[in-house]
């Protein structure tokens, strides 16, 4: 099968998953995907493709990477900068120094560098992997910055990690001072050329549509695409990390976008192009892992014949004590630093041990440890084999496997004994900026004694009817959303609740109402249409026109909803239409 054609499938497969993931609830949309792959590509005659690292780290990940460095919330991730580095570097250390030495005991025939390359592979989380089997399952939402954060960063020290282990191994010669120096150049090289690039980028795009306004939107969303590709290879041609150069791209970025709060078309469009491509590119990361497992895990399974039970046990016994030594840094290393956090206010959780065992089975490995397994050489400088290359990619894979598995199966099983935290911190904190826009809106609208008199009277009147229209509105709003004073007397206190509930109520059934009432315009625009009454071009404007207050006055509801209550109710105006 050609290269275009395979890429097209692997798309259209990406998409028909995700669409069969909402009917299959209790199986991960990854876990899907690689199923998938793997039952394409087993058969004989089945879908097989050369899978190139180098192409595939280029492709696939500076995107993936630079979306969750744009999104990931940076006063949280500063916040917790302690954890996160302590999970992204120290933790990469830990298992490399003490996964190598214990592959190395279990698998003498393995030498030791190449014993440590095998754990400089499996050392890195997989950023993807980890929001796709956490998603929905209620992992607290300041422990999954910190799980973010970590995988943001911890490909990097995973690589680098790798890159001196293959060194070892070529040339036999090892020195701390070089990895040091080489580590440092690399990582700080790496986030100084992402910056940099992302702000230059940040600056031509603001000289650009100041001047132009949203007239350039689709190109810029279509540049900023580009963007992280642009990073991973500058850095890589610098000799510094691409991924961190990825990453620090879309922090830059999302920093500048803070100023830019007027360009309504751009960010709509961007919005949009990021969510199609980050659900593009997550389905085709798990279908091309899938379609590699038949031949590297087959091959070897066949050639160990009886023998294959002895692969299988190295596989599960050095994912365990993976996951066995991710539990014990987390204990002894980054516990002291969570509790300080939780002190001063910045980790709303508090850690304990059913948080600590949640974010040990959230260290899946996924698409970066099967591409630096297969960049293993071939051969060694003097033409030799590298040594015991095919283990070393079967036990990648393996890890692989069985932390998706373990993951999918044990993370919703300690989710559901970890008590409730009642409303998100992230939650009470929109809620209470919804609040603060409100009443800016309505502070606006107030006119000055020396302004009110040097306008028009019959203007003012016409004014002054509509801002109290518009400030009902908004007051409206402001009641949903503020917490009820507290009441003045004893009945007072007993009848409040249920005052505030009706309110409550009374707005979700008049917002519910509004939104049928667009469902109505809308068919009645199509129906307009259909009689040729107004053109194409008209119905686009006048549908987008009614799309955007659908999108707004949904997000209202479900807020409305949730206030009052009824995030569970039947979905009254999807019923009735």
């Amino acid at each position: 099968m050609h290269t275009v054609e395979t890429v097209l499938l692997v798309l259209m497969l990406g998409a028909l998953t995700g669409v069969a993931s909402r009917y299959i609830r209790t199986i991960p949309l990854p876990l899907i995907q690689i199923l998938l792959g793997a039952a394409l590509s087993w058969p004989r005659q089945g879908l097989h493709i050369v899978f190139d690292p180098d192409l595939f780290l280029l492709l696939f990940i500076p995107p993936l990477l630079f979306a969750d460095g744009w999104r990931i919330p940076k006063r949280e991730f500063f916040a917790l900068y302690k954890p996160i580095l302590k999970l992204a570097f120290g933790l990469v250390l830990f298992t490399v120094v003490g996964l190598g030495y214990l592959i190395h005991w279990l698998i003498p025939e393995m030498p030791l560098t190449v014993a440590f390359a095998l754990a400089a592979v499996v050392s890195p989380t997989d950023a993807v992997a980890v929001s796709a089997i956490t998603r929905n399952l209620g992992m607290p939402s300041q422990t999954m910055r910190v799980l973010e954060g970590e995988s943001l960063l911890n490909d990097a020290s995973g690589l680098v990690a790798l890159k001196f282990a293959i060194a070892a191994t070529l040339t036999g010669l090892f020195s701390w001072t070089h990895v040091a120096r080489d580590f440092i150049w690399i990582a700080f090289g790496g986030i100084g050329a992402g910056a940099l690039i992302g702000w230059g980028f940040s600056v031509a795009r603001d000289t650009v549509t100041r001047r132009l306004g949203d007239v350039a939107a689709t190109q810029m969303a279509l540049l900023l695409v580009l963007l992280p590709f642009a990073a991973y290879i500058v850095g890589d041609r610098l000799g510094v990390s691409g991924i961190l150069a990825a990453v620090a791209a879309g922090v830059m970025t999302n920093f500048a976008d803070l100023d830019r709060s007027e360009f309504v078309a751009e960010r709509m469009q961007t919005e949009g192009t990021w969510t199609m491509v980050e659900s593009a590119f997550n389905g085709a990361i798990f279908l091309l892992l899938g379609l590699q497992l038949p031949s590297i895990i087959g091959t070897p399974l066949r050639e160990a014949g009886h023998q294959w039970w002895i692969l299988a046990g190295y596989a599960v016994a050095i994912s365990s004590a993976l996951l066995l030594l991710r539990w014990i840094w987390l204990t002894l290393g980054v516990q002291g630093s969570l509790w300080r956090a939780h002190a001063e206010g910045k980790l709303v959780e508090k850690p304990s041990y059913l948080l600590t065992l949640a974010s040990t089975l959230a260290g899946i490995r996924g698409a970066v440890t099967l591409a630096g397994a297969l960049s293993l050489p071939l051969l060694l400088n003097d033409g030799a084999p590298f040594p015991a290359r095919d283990l070393l990619i079967f036990l990648a894979t393996g890890t692989i496997l069985f932390t998706l598995v373990v993951g999918t199966i044990g993370l919703p099983l300690v989710l559901k004994r970890m008590p409730a935290g009642g409303e998100p911190a992230s939650a009470r904190e929109e809620r209470r900026a919804r609040v603060a826009a409100c009443k800016a809106a309505i502070a606006s609208m107030v006119l000055g004694k020396e302004q009110a008199e040097s306008v028009d009277p019959q203007w003012l009147a016409q004014y002054q009817e509509s801002a109290g229209r518009l400030t009902q509105e908004y007051r409206k709003r402001i009641d949903l959303l503020e917490d009820p004073a507290p009441p003045a007397t004893p009945e007072a206190l007993a009848e409040a609740p249920d005052v505030v509930r009706q309110r409550r109520h009374r707005y979700v059934v008049e917002l519910e109402l509004r939104l049928k009432s667009l469902h109505v315009e809308r068919n009645a625009l199509y129906a307009e249409r259909h009689e040729q009454r107004i053109n194409d071009e008209s119905l686009r404007s006048l549908v987008a026109e009614l799309d955007l207050a659908e999108a707004s006055l949904r997000k209202r509801l479900d807020v409305a909803r949730r206030a009052a209550g009824l995030t569970g109710a039947r979905d009254s105006v999807k019923q009735d239409t």
